[in-house]
């Protein structure tokens, strides 16, 4: 995780959670010298990206044309395409 200085509007949370998961938290923001609640953000802010790159690379897949057509030919069967050593 990079620290950036930048400009925007913020809001106070309060967080509920486990007595473990503060204490690494805080040991986490120690480690990264910064605060639990600038660790909590980024890690909210880090997952928030990941799933909109993900909705965005489904929908860009789902939106293709994956029209396709068949040539009239059977599927090779399983163990022309396979050595299984069923012989």
């Amino acid at each position: 995780m990079y620290h950036q200085l930048r400009e925007y509007a913020v809001k106070n949370v309060t967080i509920t959670m486990e007595d473990s998961v503060a204490d690494w938290a805080r040991m986490e923001a120690a480690r990264l010298n910064t605060s639990v609640s600038r660790l909590v953000g980024e890690l909210l802010a880090e997952k928030m990206r990941e799933d909109d790159a993900y909705e965005r690379a489904m929908n860009e897949w789902l939106s293709r044309d994956r029209t396709w057509q068949s040539d009239g030919t059977a599927y090779p069967r399983r163990e022309d395409l396979y050595d299984r050593g069923l012989r």
